[in-house]
C-alpha cells in the first residue's frame, strides 16, 4: 500500500466515524466538534487530489466560518443544559433501510463506470490559475455572485433586525 493509499483510508476512517458521531450523537456541542474533524477530513481529500486552493476554501468557509458560527450560536443559546435531542418517534429502521439502498446504489454506479485514467500529472499550485481565470474569463459570473450574496447578506440583516414598532 503506497503512503497517498494510507492517507485515503485513514482520512476516510476519520471522515465516516465522525461524520457518524454528528448523526448519533445526543450532545448538540459533541456533534458540532465532531463536524470539525469531517470537514478537515474533506479538505484532506482535496490536499490529496491535488486541489490546494479547495482544501484552503473548505477548512477557511467550513471551519472557520460556519461551524465556528455554529458552535458560538450553540453555546450562546440560553437554557442549552436543558436541551433535549430525542426525537420523538424514532425511524432506526426505515432509515438504514435507505442508507443501504443509498449505499448499493452508488456502489453499483461506482463498479460500472468505465473511470477514465490517464498518465499521473505532477502536482503543482492551482491558486494562480483560479485567481487568473476569476479575473479575466469569468469576471462577470464572479462579480454577479457576489452581488447576490451582499443582497443576500441584507436581506438576512433586515430580517432578523428588532422593530420599533413590535
Amino acid at each position: 500500500m503506497t503512503a497517498s493509499a494510507f492517507v485515503f483510508w485513514v482520512l476516510a476512517a476519520i471522515v465516516l466515524g465522525s461524520a457518524a458521531v454528528v448523526v448519533l450523537s445526543r450532545s448538540l456541542i459533541n456533534s458540532a466538534f465532531a463536524l470539525l474533524a469531517t470537514f478537515a477530513g474533506v479538505a484532506g481529500f482535496y490536499v490529496l487530489l491535488g486541489a490546494d486552493f479547495l482544501a484552503a476554501v473548505q477548512f477557511l468557509v467550513y471551519v472557520g466560518g460556519i461551524l465556528i458560527l455554529l458552535v458560538f450560536g450553540v453555546m450562546l443559546t440560553h437554557r442549552i443544559q436543558d436541551l433535549d435531542l430525542r426525537a420523538e418517534a424514532r425511524q432506526l429502521v426505515p432509515g438504514l433501510f435507505v442508507a443501504a439502498g443509498v449505499f448499493a446504489l452508488l456502489t453499483a454506479v461506482a463498479t460500472r463506470t468505465p473511470w477514465a485514467q490517464g498518465p499521473g500529472r505532477e502536482l503543482s499550485a492551482t491558486t494562480a490559475d483560479i485567481g487568473r481565470a476569476f479575473l479575466g474569463k469569468y469576471l462577470l459570473p464572479f462579480e454577479a455572485a457576489s452581488i447576490l450574496l451582499l443582497v443576500a447578506l441584507i436581506g438576512a440583516a433586515l430580517i432578523v433586525r428588532k422593530r420599533e414598532d413590535a
